[in-house]
């Protein structure tokens, strides 16, 4: 294991500047997701780590040692760095031994390495199988521990599970978490999936138009993101528009307690970001509460996602996590409260991202519906 940083990397492709000045630590035996939409940059930013790509400017070093920078780069082979595709890339005619302890010395092969990575990955008996005789879920199992065999100082995963259905995903999701945990592995992960890099990072860096835009754990991403953009990509948005009132702003769903996004709270127009799962149903009549009439219904088993619209016209979602009720209809009036402090953000006309909706309904996108 060893530590990862990358220091004011940029790289162009003719005119397109494909990374901008990115600036990434990934502190040892930790697993950092990369997460951004297609063409963000992720996939060049891993391309320049395994050496794949030389970087236009800036510095990259493992444990230390620098392995990039302008006009100098260490080799692929040299650099010792450990990639898992996106499609595990198996030697068709070894046997899953074969194929994970491929490039392993003598010694280490003696040793029982391969077995003891096989072992990690859930797949101890299976050294005598080939390729063909896999699932997708177990050829990926078999990438990654082929990637760990040599105990590298780095290893990457190029969103691995994007072939496997949703289920089998979160399963061969979390054996590879728990595969790189107990080989202390310093790993990153590149993803376009908000719940996997969520659900999976120790640290979530994400990218847009070359650039991190903020980096920290799951949990501070989503709950304090530092713009609309961010706030709007790593789950589902709400927004209010809102008169601040002290610390707290009078919006369409009664007065919530807000906190700023940056430093201090904006001045002029503004709006409040709230999460499906803060808005809650009450008892028909209860106080304090806002009527609104349910326009969608999306059922997913362990929670359901309604698509709301208020008296006033205003579109909102709510989370319900109760798997005994019967979530209303579509057409029913129900009665909402919001729970939690809002995060308030400069009203600047211009949304975060936002996933397929119906028209003029509220959006209610399925981040949370991917197991994680």
């Amino acid at each position: 294991m060893a530590e990862l940083r990358i220091a004011d990397v940029r790289k162009a492709y003719g005119r397109v500047q494909a990374l901008d000045g990115v600036n990434l630590t990934v502190r040892s035996g930790t697993l950092v997701a990369v997460l951004g939409p297609s063409g963000s940059g992720k996939t060049t930013l891993l391309r320049c780590i395994a050496g794949f790509e030389a970087p236009d400017e800036g510095d990259i070093r493992v444990d230390g040692r620098r392995v990039a920078i302008r006009g100098a780069a260490v080799p692929p082979e040299r650099r010792r760095i450990a990639v898992v595709p996106q499609e595990g890339a198996l030697f068709p005619h070894l046997s899953v031994l074969g194929n994970v302890a491929y490039g392993l010395d003598r010694a280490t092969r003696r040793g029982g390495r391969a077995d003891a990575v096989l072992d990690l990955v859930g797949l101890a008996g299976f050294q005598d199988r080939m390729p063909h005789h896999l699932s997708g879920g177990q050829q990926q199992r078999v990438a990654v521990a082929r990637a760990l065999a040599p105990r590298p100082p780095v290893v990457l995963l190029d969103e691995p599970f994007n072939a496997l259905d949703a289920a089998l995903r979160a399963e061969v999701r979390r054996d590879v978490w728990h595969a790189l945990r107990a080989d202390n592995a310093t790993a990153v992960l590149v993803t376009h999936d908000q719940a996997e890099a969520l659900s999976t990072a120790d640290e979530v860096a994400v990218m847009r138009d070359g650039r991190i835009v903020q980096s920290g754990p799951p949990e501070r991403l989503y709950h304090a993101p530092t713009s609309p953009w961010v706030a709007g990509f790593v789950g589902d948005a709400v927004w209010l528009p809102a008169v601040l009132d002290g610390n707290r702003a009078r919006t369409p769903l009664g007065a919530v307690p807000v906190t700023p996004a940056e430093g201090s709270l904006p001045t002029g127009p503004m709006r409040v970001l709230l999460r499906p799962e803060q808005i809650a149903l009450a008892p028909p009549g209860a106080p304090d509460t806002v009527t609104a009439t349910v326009v969608r219904r999306d059922f997913y088993g362990h929670d359901a996602v309604l698509a709301l619209r208020l008296r006033d016209g205003t579109p909102v979602a709510a989370r319900i996590f109760d798997p005994a009720s019967v979530p209303p209809a579509v057409g029913d009036e129900v009665a909402l409260r919001v729970h939690g402090t809002g995060r308030v953000f400069a009203h600047s006309g211009r949304r975060g991202p936002t996933r397929p909706s119906a028209p003029d309904e509220p959006h209610c996108g399925p981040t949370h519906g991917t197991s994680p």
